[in-house]
């Protein structure tokens, strides 16, 4: 059975950036299950998977547009500290915060000043090209459940949900 819309597909795989650096990595523990086409992945390797079969390994090198997308710099920014009353505020730290049109966002601390809060909303994976090694476990139907829910429930389908 290959890979193809609806499809529940289970996957271990390795991500790195440009430099060789491992960015995540399923390998040792339980794999990436998704039902295909559903929007659960980046562009990229949604496509490099299209066709694929259980047992198939490949490598596939992903831009930075068909991954998290290009950085924009409209996305950071600086807030007034006061914002952030009575948070210690430190650079790394994740909020959540209300996007330009209102929907949330997630945003960075890239800096703190004296006044200011440096927030960073895109996303940290943003303008990088990724390089995956794909190993494919398996590839099952999905049960009507699992389409109507537009998850899976585990890796044979039997999860509680």
């Amino acid at each position: 059975m290959t890979i193809s819309q609806d499809k529940v597909v289970a996957i271990h795989y390795t991500v790195t950036n440009p430099n060789g650096d491992e960015l995540d990595s399923s390998k040792g523990g339980e794999p990436l299950v998704f039902l295909f086409g559903h929007g659960s992945l980046i562009p990229g390797l949604e496509q490099a998977l299209m066709g694929k079969a259980s047992g198939d390994t490949f490598k596939a090198d992903i831009p930075a547009a068909q991954a998290y997308g290009e950085r924009h710099d409209a996305l950071t920014q600086a807030v007034p500290k006061t914002m952030f009353e009575g948070m210690e505020v430190a650079a790394g730290m994740r909020f959540r915060a209300a996007g330009p049109e209102g929907q949330e966002q997630s945003v960075i601390v890239l800096e703190v000043t004296d006044d200011e809060v440096i927030v960073d909303g895109n996303h940290p994976l943003a303008g990088i090209d990724l390089s995956f090694d794909v190993e494919v476990i398996q590839v099952r139907d999905a049960t009507e459940t699992e389409l109507e829910h537009g998850h899976v429930h585990g890796i044979d389908g039997q999860a509680e949900h």
